[in-house]
């Protein structure tokens, strides 16, 4: 019966942990390697204590078949006594057998959490790689540009005093006042010739229409970017939340952000070694099944809580990845790229390239593992595949 029950027990966390690593990308290697390791060396406990339990089992349904057969009390009782040896030798096993295999779940589970906390702080970077709004201002105001700014002089110089108007460094620096007033200047212009009022605005007008044009797109770009960056410092929190969390059982303190910095992984390990020898220790005592049985829910509980913490990450990545696929749009939007190929500057085309490798990174190096519904049920309610 308990090899029966701990055969589900393990095709249950395989097939849990398998579907998390599912179809994974060559950027998703290393958590798909934690994954099979994990279920590699579960498959080799369970052989080894199948070797264990099975003769014991053999053992125990040759004393029963023998208990009901026996007519003497003597024999009875010894048979009895023998079961009951018997039984609590199996229970004895099985309860190291699931130790054994909550100490495995839970430092796969620890790995897995130190990658993730890695590719939180390489989006961290990420974003905080995105042009800054000085930069952003640079590609869309046209004050910034040299050429828009010599054709603003000479028409101050020559714009008639008395008609024309001068705009304060306020004004002067808003990209619509700006525009604006250097047409008014333009036109207004008794000292210039209507062929070089044409030639002056032929000089200009890509400048115009690319700034003009993608103004609003770079901003939006800008402020969206640093939504998605506050979005991404809260899952490290949240990250780090779970860290305190999954640690705490085993009696380590130390944040996740100073762990990283220091590299005491192996610290936690030797923690998690101590409380599952106490585990092991509480076997032989009494109401050891209950004792046991809370000590080993204290290490599942925060590993279901990484699993909807991966869940969550998933969602975050995909709200990134769509956020990029609408950049692309934004920045493809400009229709008269090839025209203006020359007024443009190469910033511009730098970023497209870099909104387009993000967009790659989004679907890849950022995305660690996928859940679908099927496998989410088989976690959630133990409903199993195998069965």
């Amino acid at each position: 019966m308990y090899r029966h029950l701990l055969k589900f027990f393990l095709l249950s966390i395989i097939s849990t942990w398998t579907s998390i690593g599912s179809v994974p990308t060559s950027d998703d290697e290393e958590i798909a390697m934690l994954l099979n390791e994990m279920n590699f060396t579960i498959g080799q406990r369970y052989a080894h204590f199948e070797q264990e339990i099975i003769p014991l089992e053999k053992e125990l349904l040759d004393i029963q078949e023998q208990l009901s057969k026996t007519h003497s009390l003597q024999r009875k009782v010894n048979f009895i006594l023998e079961k009951d040896a018997l039984q609590e030798q199996i229970k004895e096993l099985t309860l190291r057998y699931e130790s054994d295999i909550s100490k495995i779940r839970y430092l796969k589970g620890l790995q897995i959490i130190k990658i993730l906390y890695e590719k939180t702080l390489d989006l961290d970077h990420h974003f905080a790689a995105v042009s800054t709004l000085s930069e952003i201002n640079r590609l869309t105001n046209p004050n910034e540009y040299a050429a828009f700014r010599d054709i603003k002089t000479k028409l101050t110089e020559k714009t008639d005093k008395k008609s024309g108007f001068d705009l304060s460094s306020l004004l002067g620096n808003n990209i619509y006042t700006s525009v604006i007033h250097s047409f008014v200047a333009l036109f207004n212009s008794s000292a210039t010739s209507r062929e070089q009022k044409q030639h002056n605005l032929q000089e200009v007008e890509c400048i115009l229409d690319f700034t003009l044009r993608m103004h609003n797109d770079l901003n939006t770009i800008y402020f969206e970017t640093s939504y998605l960056r506050n979005g991404n410092k809260a899952v490290m929190e949240d990250l780090q939340v779970l860290f305190k969390m999954y640690t705490s059982p085993i009696s380590y303190t130390v944040p996740l952000k100073t762990c990283r910095e220091n590299d005491e992984w192996s610290i936690i390990r030797n923690h998690l070694n101590d409380y599952i020898d106490r585990m092991n220790q509480i076997i032989e005592h009494d109401q050891a099944d209950r004792n046991f049985r809370n000590m080993q829910i204290n290490l599942q509980f925060p590993i279901d809580r990484l699993l909807q913490f991966i869940t969550k990450y998933n969602a975050f990545i995909d709200q990134g990845s769509k956020f990029y696929e609408k950049f692309r749009v934004m920045l493809n939007s400009y229709e008269n790229e090839e025209r203006c190929a020359n007024n443009i500057p190469e910033d511009y085309r730098e970023m497209k390239a870099n909104i387009y490798r993000s967009i790659e990174k989004f679907n890849t190096a950022y995305r660690p593992v996928e859940i679908n519904g099927s496998k989410l049920k088989q976690l959630l309610y133990g409903i199993n595949e195998y069965e």
